[in-house]
């Protein structure tokens, strides 16, 4: 015997509700026929929430019992809470994971194989960069999550703003080639400054802080993971000096 739903989502030329086409394909996985009813305005919208006396859409009902939203749709299902849920590693997972593999592919491409020196040094200075962007992408929320611990960026604010721009330049001036004299400086004061102020919020101060290594909005916490970013940075430094 088939399984059917109603649900009822706001979809209109201006809007269509994400939700509402996430609550339709978990019907759809879990086997319901969907009965899709489609709330074409925001006057055909609000009339319904007052009907069934609801702050929001989408709805979703099954044998005539209202379940609710998408979460509770999830809930109905015993399925785990949808999206992040507290601090974590994933961000800088993925960005650490995917420098790798495009500093594979680069030394690959230019002849030097999969694993060598190069590909150490293009995986350190594309993590940068893509750390960088990072950042960059909203200053002013990455400048007030940094000057919470940055010993630097805690005595000169605008510190953390340049912050970014030099791990940048640092990251793209290593793929570039440019001098070491140009470059290495810059990556050991950023690298040793990050990772002395990391350590003594972490490990001395014991502060839980969520790190602005990805960005001022993350969820991921400042400790390991943080100081990892600041020794690359010290290691390129001195490797780019003594090469």
């Amino acid at each position: 015997m088939s399984k059917s739903a109603e649900l009822y989502r706001m979809a209109t030329d201006e809007h269509i509700c994400p939700f509402g086409l996430k609550s339709k394909d978990l019907l759809e996985r879990e086997g319901y026929d969907v009965n899709d009813h489609l709330l074409s305005s925001r006057e055909q919208t609000d009339k319904f929430k007052a009907k069934h006396n609801v702050e929001t859409t989408p709805q979703t009902f099954i044998a005539d019992k209202r379940i609710g939203g998408y979460d509770d749709l999830r809930d109905y299902f015993d399925k785990p809470k949808a999206g992040q849920q507290g601090t974590t590693y994933t961000p800088v997972i993925a960005i650490f994971a995917v420098a790798f593999l495009l500093s594979l592919a680069f030394s690959f491409a230019m002849g030097h194989g999969l694993i060598s020196m190069k590909t150490v040094e293009l995986f350190v200075a594309l993590t940068m960069a893509v750390l960088a962007i990072q950042k960059l992408q909203d200053l002013f929320s990455f400048s007030n999550s940094f000057i919470t611990y940055d010993l630097v960026a805690m005595k000169v604010v605008r510190y953390a703003y340049v912050y970014p721009f030099l791990e940048a330049f640092v990251g793209i001036g290593m793929i570039a080639g440019l001098p070491a004299y140009s470059i290495a400086p810059i990556s050991l004061f950023i690298g040793g400054v990050g990772a002395v102020s990391v350590f003594k919020a972490v490990y001395i101060d014991k502060r839980k802080l969520k790190c602005a290594c990805v960005g001022g909005d993350s969820n991921v916490p400042l400790g390991f993971i943080s100081l990892t970013e600041n020794l690359f940075m010290i290691a390129a430094g001195i490797w780019m000096l003594a090469r």
